[in-house]
């Protein structure tokens, strides 16, 4: 599935993932491949993207922690996200 991370700076992140872990205001929780569609506020935390490989722009490397060589996470205030057609887009602050 794609996942593109977008903040009113820049675009963040933009690629193929195989899971995202948000934290939502419910709680965190999980989006995998052909999940339903989903539109969810976000609260301050951390969002975790798992990916085969992981291509940053040097202006935004920097906003990423690398936890493995398949795992980085994005720590945020709050934002949105929108998942449909394996595409999810997410709007952080």
């Amino acid at each position: 599935m794609i996942l593109e991370i977008v903040s009113p700076e820049a675009k963040l992140f933009s690629g193929q993932v195989t899971s995202v872990t948000l934290p939502g205001v419910d709680g965190s929780f999980q989006i995998l491949n052909n999940h339903a569609p989903i539109v969810s506020i976000l609260e301050k935390g951390t969002i975790k993207i798992v990916a085969a490989s992981f291509d940053f722009s040097k202006e935004v490397a920097n906003k990423f922690t690398k936890v493995n060589d398949q795992t980085y996470t994005l720590d945020i205030t709050s934002g949105t996200i929108e998942m449909k057609d394996n595409k999810i887009i997410v709007l952080v602050d």
